[in-house]
């Protein structure tokens, strides 16, 4: 039976096209109510869990230079000398070479293995890259040519033992060094836990996943962009991921593909940016195909075919206005130095399991948190316009001088949400309570009260509660819309490119970081004041002082037993 629909805030669904209306349709479909969560599978088997690294057995396999060795070697002073950047000097350092050791490092700080943890007879991968549930249906992909001593193709990144797989090899020859850099998403991973909410949590995955690759590069000196000239059929056939045949199921075929996500430009010295999408359709009909796809998953259970449907619908096509170019950036407003190192954080960063409920944030974080949200072209808010469209409702439990409540830090263009709720609370209207910034106060509560609502508000989770604060990033999804069905997409990437903000910011003020995808959609809405509105809620996030179970043991992210095999291939 389906789930009852909660409505959003009325607007005129008719003039949205087909694909639009059907995706906001879906977002309603999806909602967590009072009464009921979104349509999920009832009972899981976690030994039945899908695979959570793909491989593609018969394909050529490179082991690539890890950061340890660059670190411990002497063979490449300028990428070592690069990974001593500190954090608030990314933006604006000279780029290194590119070469198999610093794409290397780019893979690893973006997508790779950071640690092996162990409870118990339990054992699982963190990551660079952040994902809903630990489940990572990301997949990154390198397009390179002309390019060190790699062959000229279509490459697939390992991240278990960090290294990259010969997919296709071209056989046309264009002039001009190139690297591109591609997502996927296996959203099966995510939908065999959480069902039809799944796509949402897809979406915020590619976003943490831009942010992360956005940071490695920053440290790198290189910057990526966009490449919106490529349409989804085009990406989907450049990587391979129309092969039906190389994606065998043994019960539903949507078990086993992959979405074709974004792909980005690696602008770096040397490399030639441009796209051709009919030079990418040619060479993919030129060229050599080797491997099929290791099995993700052989006894699916459920099935969920509003995932597969809203994915169709929402999937780019070419010859869409493109997004608005990203402003340059803001300066960052003066501070005390921090001497948070941006490799440390990387591979330290961790998603919180619990806070401490006593803690309290020094006021000077919160500035600081506010003025890495706001400086849209800087990186890594440089490589997605769509952030510019997101504001952010912060729930305050402790920070240092502020009264518990509801602050509106208004980002999005036109500043219509301001205006709204300026109407309903007239305290907006008054000088905000951090001098130089344009964070509001909404409303304030009795510090019991708000957890009381910030814990009912996020599926009963006390992380919502005890955290120092709670974000939630608020977005016109019909406004959106209008403009094309894909936005769906894109609103939700720049939500987990926020949330990837938020992860190494936290680290740096000595905080912690975790995501929330569940939460109460209407009862959001209904408290943030959101109701005559078009906003909704897309993504939360919540930031503290993180209470580390000493049970949970970790290990290095890769040892030597990581070559073995490749003799082999």
């Amino acid at each position: 039976m389906d789930t009852p629909v909660t409505p959003l805030p009325a607007h005129d669904d008719t003039a949205l096209a087909e694909g639009a209306r059907r995706a906001l349709d879906y977002h309603r479909r999806t909602e967590h109510r009072s009464d009921g969560y979104a349509r999920g599978p009832e009972t899981l088997d976690w030994d039945a869990q899908p695979a959570p690294f793909r491989h593609y057995p018969g394909c050529p396999a490179r082991p690539l230079p890890l950061v340890d060795d660059i670190l411990d070697g002497r063979t490449d002073p300028d990428l070592k000398a690069a990974l001593a950047r500190p954090f608030d000097h990314l933006g604006d350092v000279p780029p290194v070479p590119v070469t198999i050791a610093s794409l290397g490092t780019l893979l690893q700080l973006s997508l790779g293995v950071t640690a092996w943890k162990s409870l118990g007879p339990d054992r699982w991968a963190v990551r660079a890259n952040p994902s809903s549930g630990n489940l990572h249906p990301v997949e990154g992909w390198l397009i390179t040519r002309g390019v060190d001593a790699l062959e000229d193709g279509v490459h697939h990144y390992r991240p278990e033992d960090h290294a990259l797989e010969l997919r296709a090899s071209d056989r046309r020859s264009v002039a001009g060094p190139q690297v591109h850099i591609a997502l996927s998403s296996a959203m099966w991973r995510e939908a065999w836990k959480y069902g039809e909410r799944a796509f949402r949590y897809c979406q915020l995955d590619v976003g943490h996943a831009v942010g992360c690759l956005r940071y490695a590069a920053a440290l790198l000196g290189w910057r990526l962009r966009p490449a919106s000239v490529l349409d989804a059929a085009t990406l989907a056939a450049r990587l391979g991921l129309d092969r039906a045949a190389d994606y065998p199921a043994r019960r539903h075929a949507a078990t086993e593909q992959e979405e074709a996500e974004l792909v980005l430009t690696l602008e770096a010295p040397a490399l030639d940016g441009a796209i051709d999408p009919g030079d990418w359709r040619r060479s993919t009909e030129a060229a050599d195909w080797y491997g099929h796809a290791s099995e993700l998953d052989p006894r699916p259970f459920y099935r969920w075919p509003a995932v597969d449907a809203v994915a169709r619908d929402t999937r780019s096509d070419a010859g869409r206005p493109p997004a608005p170019p990203v402003p340059p950036a803001s300066p960052r407003r003066p501070s005390t130095p921090r001497s948070a190192q941006t490799l440390d954080l990387i591979l330290g960063r961790r998603s919180a399991q619990r806070y401490d409920p006593a803690h309290t944030m020094p006021r000077a974080t919160l500035v600081r948190l506010i003025d890495a949200l706001m400086r849209v072209g800087a990186p890594p808010l440089d490589v997605l316009p769509e952030c510019e469209r997101l504001d952010l409702l912060l729930m305050v439990h402790r920070v240092q001088g502020l009264e518990p409540g509801v602050y509106l830090l208004p980002r999005a263009r036109g500043g219509a949400l301001l205006a709204h709720l300026s109407a309903r609370h007239p305290r907006l209207l008054q000088p905000g309570p951090v001098a130089g910034s344009p964070l509001r106060c909404v409303a304030t509560f009795a510090p019991a009260r708000l957890a009381a609502i910030a814990r009912g508000l996020h599926c009963r989770q006390a992380i919502a509660a005890d955290a120092c604060l709670t974000v939630a990033m608020l977005a016109d999804l019909p406004g959106a819309l209008g403009e094309g069905a894909d936005r769906y997409r894109t609103l939700h990437r720049a939500a987990g490119l926020l949330g990837q903000v938020l992860y190494l910011e936290a680290g740096a003020e000595g905080l912690s970081g975790t995501g929330i995808g569940c939460f109460l959609d209407g009862p959001v809405r209904d408290f943030c004041g959101l109701d005559a509105g078009p906003w909704t809620s897309l993504y939360h996030f919540a930031i503290g002082k993180a209470v580390v179970d000493p049970r949970i043991e970790s290990r290095p992210a890769y040892g030597i037993d990581r070559l073995d095999g490749f003799a082999q291939e």
